[in-house]
C-alpha cells in the first residue's frame, strides 16, 4: 500500500506564491493540501486551485497539518510559526521583510519545530549560489566581482534578493563582508575600482522572469555563472520538495543548501 500523502496548509494561498502552491500540488501523490489559509478579507473568496479548496482566515489551522508553507507577510510568517510550535508542525516560508526582533523569535522557536527559510526556492539558483561561493574561494584575491540581474518592468526594489544572495555566497568564498564591500550602483568618476568590491548591475523590462549572472573577471580570463527562469512554478516546485524533506525533520533552521547538498 502506498504512503498517505503529507497534508500541507498553505498560508498565503490567495496569493501569487499561494496560487503556484496549489496549482504545483495539484494531482501528486506524495502531496496534499489540506489548509488554504487566507486574509480575514478573503475568506469569502471562491474556491481556489485546481482542486477547488475551500479558504480559511484561520491561521491556527496549521496546526491540523503535517507541514504548513508560508508565503505572506510577516506578522502572519510569525503567527504562524508560533502555531506550528504549540502544534509541533514543521514550518516552510519564503516571507520577507522579517525584523531583527521578529527573526530572533523565529530562532527561539526553531528549537521547538524545524523551520525551513529560503528567500528564493529555485533549485538552480540555489545550486548558483553553491558554484558562486566556490568560485570566489577558488579565485581568491586576484579576481573581480560583478552581479547583474535583470526583471520584468514591474518589480519595484533592486538589486534583487538573489541578487544579494549571490552577492552574500561571493563575499562568503572571500571571507568579506558583503555591507563593507558592496557597490550597489555607479555613476559619473568613480575612481578605480577596489580590490574587494562586489558590484551590482540591474535592468528592469518587458516581462524577464528573472536572469541573473555572476562575472569573475581575472586578468587574462573570465567565468561568467548564469541562472535564467523562464516559469514562476519553479519557486513552488522548490518550496514543495522542501516541504517533503522537512517532514519528520528534528527542531532547527533549515535551509535550500540542506535539500540539495546534505549539508
Amino acid at each position: 500500500m502506498a504512503p498517505s500523502p503529507i497534508q500541507l496548509a498553505i498560508v498565503g494561498a490567495a496569493g501569487r506564491m499561494g496560487s503556484s502552491l496549489l496549482e504545483n500540488a495539484a494531482g501528486r501523490d506524495d502531496l496534499q493540501i489540506s489548509h488554504a489559509i487566507v486574509r480575514t478579507e478573503r475568506s469569502a473568496t471562491g474556491e481556489l486551485g485546481p482542486e477547488k479548496l475551500q479558504p480559511t482566515d484561520d491561521i491556527a489551522a496549521v496546526g491540523r497539518a503535517d507541514v504548513a508553507i508560508d508565503f505572506s507577510a510577516p506578522e502572519a510568517f510569525l503567527d504562524a510559526a508560533k502555531h506550528c510550535a504549540d502544534a509541533g508542525v514543521p514550518l516552510v516560508s519564503g516571507t520577507t521583510g522579517l525584523s531583527e526582533v521578529q527573526w530572533r523569535e523565529i530562532d527561539d522557536l526553531s528549537s521547538e519545530v524545524p523551520i525551513f527559510y529560503a528567500a528564493n526556492y529555485s533549485v538552480g539558483i540555489n545550486i548558483l549560489a553553491h558554484l558562486v561561493e566556490r568560485a570566489a574561494s577558488g579565485f581568491g584575491d586576484g579576481v573581480d566581482i560583478e552581479i547583474f540581474e535583470a526583471h520584468h518592468r514591474h518589480k519595484v526594489d533592486a538589486p534583487s534578493g538573489t541578487a544579494k544572495l549571490l552577492g552574500r555566497a561571493a563575499a562568503e568564498g572571500r571571507s568579506l563582508n558583503l555591507e563593507d564591500s558592496a557597490t550597489w550602483a555607479r555613476h559619473g568618476h568613480t575612481g578605480p575600482r577596489g580590490d574587494d568590491e562586489i558590484g551590482f548591475q540591474v535592468l528592469r523590462g518587458g516581462d524577464i522572469v528573472g536572469e541573473h549572472t555572476t562575472y569573475f573577471c581575472a586578468d587574462g580570463e573570465r567565468l561568467e555563472l548564469t541562472h535564467r527562469a523562464t516559469d514562476r512554478g519553479i519557486f513552488a516546485r522548490g518550496a514543495l520538495r522542501a516541504a517533503r524533506w522537512l517532514y519528520g525533520r528534528p527542531p532547527g533552521r533549515y535551509n535550500m543548501s540542506d535539500v540539495l547538498f546534505d549539508e
